[in-house]
């Protein structure tokens, strides 16, 4: 069986982000794709291998996008202005495609080169970040585990609905931003 004329793997993934960007990453699915491309369920076996390989490729697209997103805010930057730009576009971009963050989180079985690649990219983007603190490299990957608790947390309970309490979200975002940049500067 040949694929469908005008259908490849870059229509493909079209689809699935376009999906994953407007329902969640969630809504994902063989037949949802299957769906959208005017074709039958079985016919996408035709592009891609499964349901997993949508989804690393949809994970590894997300985080390249958010690692550009997050570079273009903290370009020239360092020190704290770096740290509490990266922190606010981080929160950005899950607020504008919570789909697609919502897919930087995909963790395939076992080990996976392409994905840790993808994640190593704006780990190292980070540790770049954190130079001027002058940490050493252990105390740096501690330091980004901290940062990205923060802000992974704030961004995935905003969009929970988690923070109930009628408080600025923002207010409360640069106020904890403070905190850790305070405590940051204290240890270097």
């Amino acid at each position: 069986m040949s694929p469908r004329a005008g259908i490849d793997i870059h229509i493909v993934m079209k689809v699935v982000i376009n999906i994953a960007d407007q329902h969640g990453a969630g809504a994902v699915t063989i037949a949802s794709v299957a769906k959208e491309l005017g074709i039958k369920s079985p016919s996408l076996y035709n592009h891609i291998s499964g349901l997993d390989e949508l989804k690393k490729k949809l994970a590894i697209y997300a985080m390249d996008e958010l690692h550009h997103y997050i570079a273009q805010a903290v370009k020239g930057k360092n020190g704290e202005a770096a740290i509490h730009d990266f922190a606010i576009s981080y929160i950005s971009y899950a607020r504008e495609h919570p789909g697609l963050y919502e897919a930087t989180q995909f963790a395939p079985e076992g080990e996976d080169a392409e994905i840790n690649e993808a994640s190593y990219r704006i780990v190292s983007l980070v540790m770049d970040l954190l130079q001027s603190y002058h940490l050493p490299q252990k105390q740096a990957l501690h330091t980004i585990r901290g940062l990205r608790s923060l802000v992974h947390g704030f961004a995935t309970l905003e969009r929970q609905g988690g923070f109930r309490i009628p408080l600025d979200l923002q207010e409360s975002l640069e106020y904890n931003l403070e905190l850790f940049l305070k405590g940051l500067s204290y240890y270097s």
